[in-house]
């Protein structure tokens, strides 16, 4: 028998006493007390004390037969005394003594006062009436919460004597000098408790016999204490005593652990994992080479190392779960080292950045902020009304049971909220939404690219819904009514073509049917001026920007400073802080911000360097028609933000060639807010998801860019036999 097999023998003592006790004879089990006032039901299962004796008996014997095996003399360990274990702990069996009149605040004051108690036995004079836990006062707090109207009422509850609440002593298992810390932590564990009385003497069935002198109150924690520390002094002296003994546990553990990890080093996703760590770690470090030696290479070919840059960058975005690299580091990165080789060794650059390249940068850094103090304010929004349960206003609404309808019934709502609200915040508003009425992750997701799709689609109709139709309508490319009644269909065609291909992925159960989410009910007066008062909010941000003239994060901001005080005033006085700005603030995905603020950088540095502007030349002399390059910058704008190719292109075209709502203008307008939805990364709405249900890049490609892609055709398509028809050039045509 080696030390390994002892300690499995002492382990066989705790479980078969447990499993004894278990399944001691109904005659031995019961015992259901009730206290004055309130019922407290416990059914007891004391210890089946003859078959742990044998088999207490039984190991002491093997043991005894061989001293040189015995790792835990008697005594100790398993086979300890209750009354050694007693008088080893620091707190020496505390209780806090209670007398039955108190009040159960005053008892559980007395309780956490003394650091080593934490439970109170409660006399009459000297005689023990019962046992009062945290348990107790927790079923106090459960029944006062249920049945209580009133603060009046509650008060009761507290101000109560002890005596109502407690464990009667009848109902109370000790033990006694005769027992070990095996049979107490199995008499604990069988009963699901945590402390036993300490008495001179108990009964046959560990209750406790009145008259019995109380000794102390034993811990599940001494008991382990006890155990623990005598099994590590076993274990020493074995070691002290067998200095060359290779079996030992902890040894063979730790060479296993080794063993184990060669063999993990060996397996091949392992291998593949460390390929890609040093690749990455060469080309990190090449490139602080390159940089820090000022490399006369880097000024000769500053394009190309940009280029390079932005691509490597998007790879790594791409394949985050390949390379387990968090997106938002690699945008970071990327759009530094971007602005680096920019202002140090672009077009002549002597290797410091000039004042033309400093203001240029805190141009764009002012753009790119703009957009992530508006994402910022309106999640913050979108999460005080989710927090005041605003959306129970929509969602009281929504009663379909199939899962298919809900994605057509969100689909169109996404569309039609998006054309009011900017793409961006719709997308944050239904996220939110989805959350509430989609309990499985993998079916949210899919719901959430539909609402991408939705939102991209929604937004080009009219100049507020998609910044780039409003740039274009800003710059007065674009005006209202045409855009809006020659751009609506298109839309909803790209909507529809791709709701079909992608519904085709949902699949019909009955999670829906099985939510937790709790049934219709009406909103609380203050959750309704929440809810409203934020939805003002959201939809006053475009009135406030043709007003004032002032960039619409103004707005948003100025939106969430009046909720911010709103909240503030109803909760006055309260102490709960969840329903408040500040909690809502600490909930937002910053990664995800930061995220935005990389790639956001990375494409206006593009912009600055004139690269967007070379493309879209490009483009403009090697492609036939105004159609395709339309077309073309759409696919384009799946990977490069749309903002600088629209901005890009309406430089490359002069209005006084192409007036106020050419075809040009608006197949820009349509392509470029569509074309956003083929990829994840193309648009504001889906970089917005991958923060909120971290959606990645190829789930998405796999999932989503077909359909997107399908309905991104048929709206270009509709939209063009659309500008036949109103021209007159398709009746012209067939007409004899």
């Amino acid at each position: 028998m080696t030390a390994i097999h002892l300690t499995a023998a002492a382990a066989a003592v705790a479980l078969t006493s447990t499993a004894c006790s278990a399944f001691a004879p109904p005659s031995q089990l019961r015992t259901t007390p009730t206290s004055s006032r309130h019922t407290i039901t416990t059914t007891y299962k004391p210890l089946h004390n003859n078959a742990e004796q044998v088999i207490e008996d039984d190991l002491l014997t093997a043991l005894s037969s061989n001293p040189t095996l015995n790792l835990l003399p008697p005594g100790s360990g398993f086979s300890a005394s209750v009354e050694r274990v007693l008088s080893d702990t620091s707190s020496k069996g505390s209780y806090y003594k209670a007398h039955v009149d108190e009040s159960v605040i005053d008892v559980m004051e007395g309780i956490t006062a003394d650091l080593n108690a934490d439970v109170a036995l409660v006399f009459e004079g000297e005689e023990l009436r019962g046992l009062f836990t945290d348990s107790d006062y927790i079923k106090i707090a459960t029944e006062r919460a249920v049945t209580t109207t009133n603060d009046q009422e509650s008060a009761r509850f507290l101000t109560a004597p002890v005596s109502s609440f407690l464990t009667p002593s009848a109902s109370i298992l000790c033990v006694d000098s005769t027992d070990t810390a095996s049979s107490a932590i199995s008499l604990m564990t069988s009963n699901n408790i945590r402390h036993v009385v300490y008495v001179d003497k108990c009964d046959s069935n560990h209750l406790y016999l009145p008259g019995s002198q109380v000794k102390g109150v034993i811990k599940m924690q001494d008991l382990m204490r006890t155990i623990q520390t005598d099994e590590r002094s076993s274990l020493d002296r074995v070691r002290n005593k067998f200095p060359g003994f290779a079996d030992m546990p902890i040894e063979q553990m730790r060479e296993e652990l080794k063993s184990r990890a060669n063999q993990l080093a060996a397996n091949p996703e392992t291998a593949k994992k460390d390929i890609i760590r040093a690749v990455t770690l060469a080309l990190f470090g090449g490139s602080l080479v390159l940089f820090a030696s000022q490399s006369s290479w880097l000024s000769e070919h500053a394009n190309l190392a940009m280029i390079g840059i932005f691509v490597l960058g998007y790879v790594g975005i791409i394949f985050e779960e390949v390379f387990e690299f968090n997106k938002a580091a690699v945008a970071l990165l990327m759009s530094t080292g971007m602005w680096v080789t920019y202002a140090d060794f672009y077009g002549g650059s002597t290797g410091i950045a000039s004042e033309t390249v400093l203001g240029e940068l805190k141009d764009q850094l002012a753009e790119v902020s703009d957009i992530c103090f508006f994402l910022l304010a309106a999640s913050a929004i979108v999460e005080v009304i989710d927090a005041h349960q605003g959306f129970k206003v929509v969602t009281n609404l929504i009663t379909t049971k199939s899962k298919k309808g809900l994605f057509w019934v969100i689909g169109f709502l996404t569309f039609f909220l998006s054309a009011i609200l900017n793409n961006l915040t719709v997308t944050i508003v239904m996220v939110s939404l989805l959350r509430k009425l989609i309990p499985n992750d993998d079916d949210r997701r899919l719901f959430g690219a539909m609402v991408v799709v939705a939102a991209n689609a929604g937004g080009v109709w009219t100049p507020i819904g998609d910044v780039t139709t409003t740039m274009l309508w800003i710059n007065n490319n674009l005006s209202t009514i045409p855009t809006v009644t020659e751009l609506f269909l298109p839309s909803v065609v790209c909507l529809t073509a791709s709701l079909f291909f992608l519904v085709n992925q949902v699949e019909e159960d009955s999670s829906l049917a099985e939510s937790t989410l709790p049934p219709p009910s009406p909103l609380a007066a203050r959750g309704q001026v929440v809810f409203w008062t934020g939805i003002a909010s959201l939809l006053a941000v475009p009135i406030f920007n043709d007003l004032t003239g002032l960039p619409p994060y103004i707005a948003m901001l100025t939106g969430l400073g009046a909720i911010w005080t709103l909240t503030d005033i109803i909760h006055m006085g309260e102490e709960e802080e969840d329903l408040k700005v500040p909690a809502a603030l600490s909930k937002l995905d910053t990664s995800g911000i930061l995220f935005f603020l990389g790639i956001l950088m990375s494409i206006g540095v593009l912009d600055r360097s004139g690269l967007l502007k070379d493309l879209a030349v490009f483009l403009n002399n090697n492609l036939p028609s105004q159609d395709i390059i339309a077309t073309v910058i759409g696919i384009a704008s799946a990977l490069i933000d749309n903002v600088p190719l629209v901005a890009a292109t309406m430089g490359m075209y002069d209005l006084t060639e192409f007036g106020t709502d050419d075809k040009l203008w608006q197949l820009i307008a349509l392509c470029a807010g569509t074309g956003g939805s083929i990829l994840v990364i193309g648009s504001a709405s889906g970089v917005a998801l991958m923060g909120l249900e971290k959606v990645d890049f190829l789930w998405y490609a796999k999932k989503v860019s077909l359909g997107a892609a399908i309905g991104y055709f048929a709206g270009i398509g509709t939209y063009l036999l659309q500008s036949e028809i109103l021209s007159g050039s398709l009746l012209a045509g067939v007409a004899p």
